[in-house]
Formats: C-alpha cells, structure tokens, sequence
C-alpha cells in the first residue's frame, strides 16, 4: 500500500499504472481521468475500467484497489477537502462516472501542460500550475452531467434529501459579482433561510458566504491568466469592494499577491 506525505493544496500529475494490483488508502480526495490506454480501478469493491471518456471519484479515505491494462496514462487530481471550491457532496461516495467531450479536450490540454511545467523544474511555477489546473478540472467537472450525476433539466444529485449542488454551483458562479442574497438563493431552491442554510453546509461543507468566497478567488486564477482584465476589473468582476481586498484576500490564500502571481505566468 503507497503512503503518501501530507497533501496541502491540490496537485496534477501524470501517471501510468502497471499491470501488477496496487491499493491505496488516503486522506484527500482524488480524480482520476482517464488519458491514454486503460486502468481498472475497484473503489470499496466496485471495480471500472478506466479509459478517456471516463474517471473515478473517490473520496478520502476509501480503499481502491488498481493496475493498469497495457500502456496507458491517467491524469489524476489530488484535492485535500476544503482546498477549492468542490461541494462536499460531490465526494459522499466513490462513483466511476462518464466524461463529455469538452472535458476530454481539457484533459489532454492540462496533460500537455503538465509534461512541460514538470520538466521546467521551478516550484513556484509548478505549484501555480496545479492551482491553475485544478481550478479548470474542477469547474468542468461540476458543469460535466456525466460527472456529476445531473439530469438533462440541470437537477444535480442527489435532491430528494438536500439541495441540488450543481443548480446552486451554478447560481453563484454566475452572480459572482453581486453581493450574496441568501434569501434570493434559498428562494431559488424552494427552502425557508433556516432550513436553507443548514442544507447548504450539509451539501457544500460550509456556509454560503465562506463557500462564495472560496469559488471567488479560485475565479481570480482564471481571470488572472488573462492579460486584458486589470486587477481593478478582476477584483470587482468576483465581487470584492476594491482591488485592495481582492489583494488581500488572494494573497491569505495563494502566498502571493495578484500581481506577483500573474508576473509568473510570463
């Protein structure tokens, strides 16, 4: 069985899997998307081939048993709770899950990236890499139905006992520049403020606003990889006051100040 060090911030790897079994047990979630080839992969015992139109989910701490099948290569997410902004429900159980074709694509462009930044060999850029990738994999996983559970009407999983967290991701990425109106929101999904709330940290893992927070700076990434937005035009598109609150807040997050932050990625 691997042991692993302590996982502190979401990492993006590359990785080919022999043919001999291995198992594994860890304390952060993790994605693996297939690339090339195949693998299988048996969660808490239900076994999935792997290959590019498909993934696992598994949560922490769930034993997976794994070998790959001939010549292959995964992408594989390693995601500490807590470290973006990831429902907690995404991850209530391990679940083999088809991919589209949009996610696909953005596998193989992260891969790509992933092969270059490991051989440039500097940690700040590989570190700024795995924010950057893990943001991108994220956001397309919980727009991806096939990944998510979601039905063709946008009802996420699973609704009958909570609230639909792929409908709500969606709501507030969308409004990331308006102040949060738990009441519009609670509204939006059929519940009373109470009830909504205590809803809300038994799906995402924490109460709106920190959760709002969270998918804010984990958008600045995005944004920041765009020369044309300012960091003025940033700040107040996620929804901060000014660009000083953004600076302050991306730099408690991330180690580094905006601008810094992008003057790496040149």
């Amino acid at each position: 069985m691997d042991h692993h060090a302590a996982v502190v911030r979401p990492t993006v790897s590359l990785r080919r899997f022999g043919a001999i079994e291995a198992t594994d047990v860890h304390d952060f979630h993790q994605v693996v998307l297939g690339l090339d080839g195949a693998m299988v992969m048996a969660v808490n015992g239900v076994g999935q081939e792997i290959d590019s139109r498909s993934a696992w989910l598994i949560p922490a701490g769930a034993r997976h048993d794994y070998a790959g099948i001939g010549e292959n290569r995964q992408l594989v997410l390693d995601l500490p709770a807590s470290s973006l902004a990831v429902p907690q429900r995404l991850f209530d159980r391990a679940r083999a899950v088809g991919i589209d074709g949009s996610l696909t694509e953005l596998v193989r462009t992260v891969a790509a990236s992933a092969t270059g930044t490991a051989h440039a060999g500097d940690e700040a850029r590989v570190r700024q890499f795995n924010w950057n990738a893990a943001v991108r994999l994220c956001a397309a996983i919980l727009s991806d139905s096939g990944a998510t559970g979601s039905t063709a009407s946008g009802a996420g999983a699973p609704p009958a006992f909570g609230l639909d967290f792929v409908r709500i991701d969606r709501w507030l990425r969308a409004r990331l520049s308006e102040p949060l109106r738990i009441a519009d929101l609670a509204a939006h999904c059929g519940f009373g403020m109470r009830r909504f709330h205590q809803l809300f940290i038994e799906a995402f893992g924490e109460t709106p606003h920190r959760y709002l927070q969270r998918l804010r700076l984990d958008t600045s990434l995005t944004l920041l990889a765009d020369p044309r937005h300012t960091l003025s035009d940033i700040a107040l598109d996620i929804g901060f006051g000014d660009q000083s609150a953004f600076t302050h807040a991306f730099t408690r997050r991330f180690g580094l100040a905006p601008g810094q932050w992008r003057a790496l990625q040149h």
